[in-house]
């Protein structure tokens, strides 16, 4: 059955038609996952208040790093797995998928114990710079949020295996599903009249476990079982071919959590933990946007992968023609959203908190920045073109600190942390561009095919 599936897959009419189904089912469930996040961010305020809200985003910001911990073994898994089933080899394939499961389990529980050591003995309030006088149990919330958090970790390997499959939108299903959960969560919480941090922790970093742990049985107890992760399938092989693959989507990824982790601890450090809420509100606002790239762009990924293993670098040329049509249709929405965010502000927000137009510009421009980068990488990872972006971000993660805090001191204004954002992506963006137009017109040799 499943090699009946995959090779229904051999011809670029059919691997488009597989996009094309993708983006429609992603576009109904991210538009409504879309919808909960923007409700989530005005209901969690009434519950927090600016203060805790903004110290509930940084805690979430730093807990993103155990989510990158995977040493990028998910979009190794991602990239295997497709080559496998478009080669029909479901036991290398169950190999991957059970080394990976193996390999995520061993990083987590080392890591979770000297995380939890660390946040018991540390001083959680000096490190997020918070008033014990205003939030009582930070240390109890931290530690919770970690544990749940480190949970998660192992079990989200679920979505890369379906992206593999060339079926985004069951992920897109999952991550919707648990931000549903989420909103029903916190709008209990908000009836009840409660104003606790660790409620809210427990629920956000919860609901999410949940849905996963709920759809690991459904998954390799019905259509994949031929995939289900075993011990028996684990193998050092598999497990040596997905770290030196995944190890370059694991250094691809380090900019990006970076920017994010480092720059809600800079704003509650070198500001207060309030600015955090703004700054956040103006991220979740342009978020729209990442939500409709990836709708319609992840699915290019995975595709790509198929089609350059196939050979089919028609197919591919022709995906850069749509490609280039997406991301002129992202800029006018972006410039749509940016001219009409005071007016949405006040509806979405309704006064709980002041976000300044230069901070909506600002991340406006990042946002664009981030997603037309996103736009060529997407494609070079699928091809496994990785070398100039792994120079390009790990400089831009080295660099992106020093700067951030010397300008920070230097201004005293938060907007010159994001313009260092926008700074430090630009080479990346760059680079990313001439190396896709050099593989695209066969034109790519040393540093540009590596």
């Amino acid at each position: 059955m499943m090699k009946t599936h995959w090779k229904g897959l051999t011809t670029g009419n059919s691997r488009t038609a597989l996009i094309k189904k993708n983006v429609l089912a992603s576009f109904f469930i991210k538009a409504w996952s879309a919808l909960v996040q923007l409700a989530l961010v005005p209901l969690t305020l009434s519950c927090l208040g600016v203060y805790e809200n903004g110290v509930w985003l940084t805690i979430s910001s730093v807990l993103l790093w155990i989510d990158n911990l995977d040493i990028g073994l998910g979009n190794g898994l991602r990239n295997k797995l497709a080559v496998c089933m478009a080669q029909d080899d479901t036991a290398k394939a169950r190999e991957m998928v059970s080394s990976t499961l193996a390999m995520l389990i061993g990083i987590i529980v080392p890591v979770l114990c000297v995380l939890i050591a660390l946040e018991l003995l540390g001083d959680t309030y000096s490190v997020f710079n918070v008033d014990s006088q205003r939030v009582s149990n930070l240390t109890t919330v931290v530690v919770a949020a970690t544990i749940l958090v480190g949970a998660t970790f192992v079990f989200k390997f679920l979505g890369n295996f379906y992206m593999g499959l060339q079926l985004p939108a069951v992920n897109n299903l999952m991550g919707s599903l648990g931000s549903t959960l989420i909103l029903i969560g916190t709008y209990i919480v908000y009836l009840q009249g409660s104003h606790s941090m660790l409620l809210i922790a427990l629920i956000d970093t919860g609901a999410p476990l949940v849905v996963y742990l709920i759809c690991y049985p459904i998954t390799f107890m019905g259509k994949y079982k031929a995939l289900r992760p075993s011990i028996k399938f684990v193998s050092m092989g598999a497990a040596r071919e997905l770290f030196s693959l995944g190890i370059k989507f694991f250094l691809l990824q380090i900019p990006g959590v970076v920017l994010f982790f480092t720059s809600n601890i800079l704003i509650s450090h070198l500001f207060t933990p309030e600015m955090v809420t703004p700054y956040q509100i103006a991220h979740r606002y342009f978020a729209l946007t990442m939500t409709l790239f990836t709708i319609i762009c992840v699915p290019f990924w995975t595709a790509t992968t198929d089609a350059y293993a196939r050979k089919d670098y028609a197919w591919i040329r022709h995906a850069n023609k749509i490609l280039n049509i997406i991301m002129l249709s992202i800029l006018a929405l972006i410039t749509l959203m940016t001219v009409l965010s005071g007016f949405v502000y006040d509806i979405w927000i309704q006064g709980q908190a002041f976000v300044p137009f230069s901070i909506t510009l600002i991340s406006a421009i990042y946002q664009f920045i981030i997603l037309l980068s996103m736009r060529y990488s997407f494609v070079l990872n699928g091809i496994g073109v990785l070398r100039l972006q792994l120079i390009l971000t790990i400089t831009a993660s080295v660099v992106y600190i020093p700067l951030a805090l010397y300008f920070g001191r230097m201004t005293h204004d938060i907007n010159s942390l994001l313009i260092v954002m926008c700074a430090v992506n630009l080479p990346g963006l760059i680079v990313n561009y001439i190396q896709y137009q050099k593989i695209v017109k066969g034109k790519a040799t040393g540093i540009w095919l590596k």
